[in-house]
């Protein structure tokens, strides 16, 4: 739910970003899908909001490309779930993933807050 006076960012959200925040967030650790969309809502303070109908293709795509890895496990409620970690390729990805999105956002930066001449 997005804090009040900010609006969720759902359909705006960069092509490829979903992808990334999901390999960021299995950094830390195996996770099943609903925490790995908390910690995103979460970490982005509310403004980005991720759909199951967008979530579950991702984490299919990543896993497709060798990414991520998928295990069943058991919820913190005692339910199985369907856990996703990280592999070695997964991290490499991240990191030219984020070496992307550094350099897009400072091109998008150069334009839309240029330096004061």
């Amino acid at each position: 739910m997005p804090r009040r006076g900010t609006s969720a960012l759902q359909a705006d959200i960069l092509q490829g970003t979903l992808d990334v925040l999901i390999l960021k967030t299995l950094v830390l650790g195996p996770a099943h899908g609903h925490t790995i969309a908390y910690a995103i809502e979460r970490g982005s303070d509310d403004v980005l909001q991720v759909e199951h109908g967008s979530l579950y293709p991702a984490l299919h795509r990543l896993e497709d490309r060798a990414w991520i890895a998928s295990f069943w496990g058991t919820s913190d409620n005692n339910r199985r779930a369907r856990y996703y970690r990280l592999t070695p390729a997964g991290r490499r990805a991240l990191e030219t993933q984020t070496g992307r999105w550094e350099a897009l956002t400072r091109a998008v930066n150069r334009i839309l807050l240029p330096e004061p001449e």
